[in-house]
């Protein structure tokens, strides 16, 4: 069985995916599960900056720095290099579903596929919205995080 490579997508990449994506890491390591993680953007508006400072936020106030990462946009490679590519809403996974290339290798699901009873359903986008809800965007990626890891590691 290969390494578990995971990339976790949103739309800018500075919101709901890095926090997906530091979510996976913490649950992963703290099962011992080697895998790899990543996230990105189907749009290319923020590539190259760190994350909203309210996702920023919401990773310290898990102990998680993720002021390092910055926004990148899905290439081609990414659907060959990784080995699950998990989209945080419909529109998202619409996206990939378009440009993944005949050669993909990667599964494409819903992130929230992941969490018993939330199939089909999308991580609503707090781009827009108050600070709380950055909150729930984590408890949803923390959730399927879980979810994968013990999934991965099973």
């Amino acid at each position: 069985m290969p390494r578990p490579a995971l990339l976790f997508v949103c739309l800018g990449n500075i919101c709901r995916s890095p926090l997906a994506e530091a979510a996976f890491r913490e649950e992963a390591a703290r099962a011992g599960l080697d895998a790899t993680a990543d996230s990105a953007g189907t749009g290319d508006w923020h590539v190259g900056t760190a994350p909203d400072r309210r996702a920023l936020a919401e990773a310290l106030r898990h102990g998680l720095d993720i002021s390092g990462y910055r926004a990148r946009q899905v290439s081609p490679e990414d659907f060959r290099r990784f080995t699950h590519i998990l989209a945080l809403d419909r529109q998202n996974l619409a996206d990939l579903q378009a440009i993944a290339p005949a050669d993909a290798t990667a599964s494409l699901s819903l992130l929230l596929d992941h969490v018993d009873g939330r199939k089909g359903c999308s991580v609503a986008d707090p781009y827009f919205g108050a600070d709380e809800g950055f909150a729930e965007t984590w408890r949803e990626v923390h959730l399927a995080a879980q979810a994968l890891v013990r999934a991965l590691a099973g």
